[in-house]
C-alpha cells in the first residue's frame, strides 16, 4: 500500500485535515508539496489533470485510486481498508 497526498504549505485547510485524519488513524502517508516540487506539480495537473489540493493518490495491489479536494469519505474508506484490511 501507498498513500501519497500532494499538498501546498500554507493556506490549506483541505490538505490540513485530511492529513490530520490519516495521521489520527495511524495509516502511514508521504507527503509531498507542489510548491517546491515541479515534477509532482506536473504530475497531479498534467497526468492527473487536477488543479487544486490536496490530491490523494492511493496505491493498493496494483489498483490506484486518486481524488482532489477534501473527500472525506474517501479518507474513512482507505482508513476502513488499511484497518481491517478489507473494502468497507
Amino acid at each position: 500500500m501507498t498513500l501519497t497526498i500532494y499538498t501546498k504549505p500554507a493556506g490549506c485547510f483541505g490538505c490540513t485535515k485530511t492529513k490530520q485524519k490519516f495521521t489520527e488513524a495511524g495509516v502511514p502517508f508521504r507527503e509531498v508539496d507542489v510548491t517546491t516540487n515541479q515534477a509532482a506539480f506536473e504530475y497531479i495537473t498534467e497526468d492527473l489533470g487536477y488543479s487544486q489540493v490536496p490530491v490523494v493518490v492511493y496505491d493498493r495491489d496494483g489498483t490506484e485510486n486518486h481524488w482532489s479536494g477534501l473527500n472525506p469519505g474517501g479518507i474513512e474508506q482507505i482508513i476502513a481498508i488499511e484497518s481491517h484490511g478489507t473494502e468497507a
